[in-house]
């Protein structure tokens, strides 16, 4: 459990009062918090359909990409970049959250109706190198368009 709890740690470091969320997420029924972007991290959300491939691409070349949610029937992926990457995004179908947004995180470890993470986070930071996930969501796009499965 200390990778989550270090997981939490990290995660609620974004809020604007961490021992708040923290007290809060624990005690959430939903087990979500609000949590602002663009702080330690931006999101990348893609397509349920496009994302999973994506992934698949990028667990191939990487050990462990960043932290990766997945939401609403399986409808969206939210991949964790780098801060400044959803200001400098261009792509058809994608959409950001950077600065100024906030997104529903789940509580690391725990399941959540709706959202819950496909690769959750280790607490290190880690996140998914922007140009990476580019290219991985190019190649995962190419095998669809040829009908392959990744």
């Amino acid at each position: 459990m200390t990778g989550a709890k270090t997981a939490v740690e990290w995660l609620a470091s974004v809020a604007p009062d961490p021992e708040a969320c923290r007290w809060e997420w624990e005690r959430n029924p939903h087990g979500v918090a609000l949590l602002p972007a663009g702080r330690a991290w931006d999101v990348l959300i893609l397509p349920g359909a496009l994302g999973y491939p994506t992934l698949d691409v990028l667990t191939r070349v990487l050990d462990r990409p960043g932290p990766v949610l997945v939401d609403f029937g399986d409808d969206r992926m939210g991949f964790f970049v780098p801060p400044g990457t959803a200001a400098r995004w261009v792509g058809t179908g994608i959409r950001t959250a950077g600065s100024g947004t906030w997104i529903v995180v789940p509580y690391p470890g725990r399941a959540a109706r709706g959202v819950r993470w496909l690769v959750p986070p280790d607490g290190s930071g880690t996140l998914t190198d922007p140009a990476l996930l580019e290219l991985a969501l190019h190649e995962a796009a190419a095998q669809r368009a040829r009908g392959e499965e990744t």
